[in-house]
């Protein structure tokens, strides 16, 4: 074992007393992060607008501060970007972190202060690997190298000293030169604009080195494994990486992918899967334990204040909103944070749903604006994932993407949801794998199920088995390949399904 692999580990290691008191301590954690960031909030003109020099209580903060989205908070984003300084954080802000779009825009570009770099995503980034360590002492994984998969990143566009781009390439550019150096490929390579440029790149660099470790989006890294494969003439990754350990990731559900990378990507059974919650917006959860597939411990002391909005209150200005202490169990709820990057109240988007409270672990169930509810069977993507994997498992198939929305009732149509998958493995019965599909969510889901009774309101889904490459070239239409972007799961409407679909067509 070499002598920078058993160092790292060493200091790793370090870090896990400090998790355990977090563990331990939740809410005096959380009271403390609250406290610091009010105090630095009151020296920006969000802080004196809303009087932080008085709140002395989250209460208080609750009662006087509403809760924001992201168009809420964009006139002072804007204005940061365009140089102003001290309008939602006290600290120079020049770093931008762009994600996918909002109403107003094709793209968010978040605030990213050097708190918010060093106390969140960086303390995340070793926090992720002390936890991988602490589950696995025997690890070599720093006898190699770890791929990132990431964006680029431009100069701030409305032309002020700064940058902008995927939280991946902020997160990269700013890594001290130690950490550069147990990673590839290099970073001139890593933060290449040209997405398909840049996955050749990275395939003909990463395919001669020793890979340990990999982390990012499971779809993008299909994406690059088939490259290196290709490239290489191999027929899985462990005939090119012999030495591979563990495969980070984050942005999507894993579930839906877990049968791919064990029997195709990496047929071994010693190749570990450890799940992450970050976003350009901070560094939220880690998977403390491997065996706990799904379940992250959601990490308390990185400069967030969070809070858990209730769905039935998730709309308001002023919602009735737990602290970590007041949530249950079991019950979805609507991500709020504040953070040292000068995020308050802010609606991530996501919701989230605690599965232990000693310690606080939680899974990601689905989006706020990302279901399907046109005849009020709320599906939520957390049930979407749940019926691919079971549809997947009776039929020995494996799914690379997929979009859902509904049919709506007209004269002589009735209402239905109807499914796009792209397959990497057909299942060996495609009507046994629509069966279970619908009966999985019929299972997980009461109102699904109440409106499927004797097709009243809903009848069987209609599923589409498209080719391989079919979502890789839409998102490419849209110019959305690579980076955080993700195909959308569900939607309310029919945008996604049309567009697909209507190119497909045109295509025949």
């Amino acid at each position: 074992m070499t002598l920078l692999n058993t160092t790292l580990k060493w200091l790793l290691l370090r870090r896990v007393p400090r998790i355990e008191a977090m563990m331990a301590r939740p809410g005096e954690v959380q009271q403390a992060v609250f406290r610091q960031l009010i105090s630095k909030g009151r020296h920006t003109e969000w802080g004196k607008k809303h009087q932080y020099d008085s709140i002395r209580t989250v209460r208080d903060f609750q009662e006087r501060v509403p809760v924001s989205s992201y168009e809420d908070l964009f006139p002072y984003i804007e204005r940061t970007m365009r140089g102003e300084q001290k309008l939602l954080w006290p600290s120079r802000i020049h770093w931008f972190s762009k994600s996918s779009g909002t109403t107003n825009a094709r793209s968010k570009f978040i605030p990213v202060s050097q708190e918010s770099l060093d106390e969140s995503h960086f303390r995340g980034g070793k926090d992720m690997m002390a936890l991988y360590v602490a589950n696995n002492p025997e690890s070599k994984a720093f006898e190699g190298k770890g791929l990132s998969i990431g964006g680029s990143l431009h100069e701030n566009p409305y032309g002020q000293h700064g940058y902008a781009g995927d939280v991946s390439a902020v997160v990269m550019k700013n890594l001290p030169p130690w950490a550069q150096y147990i990673r590839t490929p290099q970073i001139e390579v890593a933060l290449m604009d040209r997405w398909e440029e840049k996955i050749d790149r990275m395939a003909e660099i990463t395919a001669r080195e020793n890979v340990t470790s990999i982390l990012g989006v499971p779809t993008w890294a299909l994406v690059l494994l088939e490259r290196v494969l290709a490239l290489t003439g191999k027929q899985n990754i462990l005939e090119v990486w012999p030495n591979f350990e563990v495969f980070i990731h984050g942005a999507v559900a894993f579930q839906p992918y877990r049968e791919l990378f064990a029997n195709e990507v990496f047929p071994s059974n010693e190749i570990r899967y450890l799940e992450i919650y970050n976003a350009s917006e901070g560094f939220f959860a880690i998977q403390d334990d491997l065996k706990r597939v799904g379940e992250m411990l959601i990490m308390l002391d990185y400069g967030i204040f969070y809070e858990f909005v209730p769905m039935e209150e998730a709309d308001k200005l002023f919602p009735k909103a737990l602290t970590i202490e007041e949530v249950e169990l079991n019950k979805n709820y609507a991500l709020v944070i504040s953070t040292n990057g000068g995020l308050w109240r802010y609606r991530v988007g996501d919701t989230v749903r605690f599965t232990s409270r000693h310690p606080f672990r939680l899974k990601v169930s689905g989006r706020t604006k990302h279901f399907i509810n046109a005849f009020g069977e709320e599906v939520i993507i957390e049930n979407a994932e749940t019926a691919i994997t079971r549809a997947c498992a009776a039929t020995g198939a494996t799914v690379s993407d997929y979009t859902a929305g509904p049919v709506y009732m007209s004269s002589g149509t009735h209402g239905r949801h109807e499914w796009v998958i792209e397959f990497s493995s057909e299942p060996n019965n495609f009507d046994v794998f629509c069966h279970v599909l619908d009966q999985t969510l019929r299972q997980v889901n009461s109102d699904y199920d109440a409106k499927r009774y004797n097709d009243m309101v809903l009848h069987a889904p209609i599923v589409h088995a498209v080719p391989r490459g079919t979502f890789y070239d839409w998102m490419k239409t849209r110019g959305k390949l690579g980076g955080q972007h993700k195909v959308p799961r569900l939607s309310n409407s029919r945008e996604y399904l049309d567009d697909i679909l209507g190119r497909l067509t045109t295509l025949s």
